[in-house]
């Protein structure tokens, strides 16, 4: 018997690329409200209660309401906003980091962040090691595509091709910032330096590490093999070899859809120094890829299914 599947916000970004990687997916019945629809709450409320699962794409009230209106229900939910990431009650989305079992067994899953999912991968598995201290001020520079930003930053971007750069986040209060800090276990939340470039999808998360100043001065070829132990097994998450460092890492106005994550150890030649880089999709990994990743998850499918890899 097929799944009943809502998607919530399917018009969007997110919620359009979702549906992209469904097609053709026979495990699934996808319950589809038409435009006159899709804003109502009774039949919003209707389609969330006869599905066993949903996926939410929208801004963070709007999610928070369709938790409300699934009240009641059995419904499972994975929400792609950022209204429940660290929320009592909802396991966080990443499986690398919080462990498939976790995910598989959860009512209520809430996707990371993009920026959060590079950060993550980069940081977690080596602050768990005890390679990284819990207490430094870790700082992260990251740059994106304009999907990112939604609809109204993406026909910004498309309107005006006169923009090269596009930093933000000056206020030193990001959004991203909480899960970041949770789940890395960190004692300070990291100074954090968003950007947009003017490519549609892509991302690159890039963490500076001045060795000499943290304990133990831990070595570049130490943090790469840690990671590379963690990442092991995974289809998605993959750590490049040791040796094969790049001269540069580029990303591509018009990419390709990419659900996977590529991590990377940078070192100085007298190991004093190292970088850590996350490249991927913000559209794939860093959103709709980690939502199928997750859906697959918990109906006990295999997880890459779907998934572009």
């Amino acid at each position: 018997m097929a799944i009943r599947l809502f998607i919530d916000g399917a018009a969007g970004t997110t919620g359009l690329e979702i549906r992209e990687r469904l097609q053709g997916r026979s495990e699934f019945d996808l319950i589809v409200l038409d435009d006159a629809q899709r804003k109502d709450e009774t039949a919003r409320r209707d389609a969330l209660h006869a599905a066993d699962i949903a996926i939410l794409c929208l801004p963070d009230e709007a999610a928070k309401a369709a938790v409300t209106l699934a009240q009641g229900s059995d419904v499972r939910i994975i929400d792609a906003s950022s209204a429940h990431r660290v929320a009592q009650g909802w396991t966080y989305g990443f499986p690398e980091i919080v462990g498939h079992a976790a995910i598989a067994d959860a009512q209520f899953v809430s996707n990371p962040g993009c920026y959060p999912t590079g950060f993550l991968a980069l940081i977690a598995p080596l602050v768990r090691a005890g390679h990284l201290p819990t207490d430094f001020p870790y700082s992260v520079n990251a740059v994106s595509g304009y999907s990112g930003g939604g609809n109204a930053l993406i026909d910004r971007f498309e309107a005006d091709p006169t923009i090269a750069f596009r930093a933000y986040g000056l206020a030193l209060g990001h959004k991203h910032l909480t899960e970041m800090q949770a789940y890395a276990g960190l004692t300070h939340a990291p100074v954090f330096s968003p950007s947009v470039i003017p490519a549609h999808r892509g991302m690159l998360v890039d963490v500076p590490l001045p060795l000499t100043a943290l304990p133990g001065q831990p070595q570049p070829g130490a943090l790469h093999a840690a990671l590379a132990e963690f990442y092991g097994s995974s289809a998605v998450v993959t750590v490049a070899p040791e040796g094969e460092a790049p001269a540069e890492l580029l990303l591509h106005r018009s990419a390709a859809p990419w659900d996977g994550s590529a991590l990377h150890v940078f070192g100085s030649a007298d190991g004093s120094q190292a970088r850590l880089i996350a490249r991927l999709d913000n559209l794939g990994k860093g959103a709709s890829g980690a939502a199928i990743q997750n859906l697959n998850i918990m109906c006990g499918l295999p997880e890459t299914t779907g998934l572009r890899l």
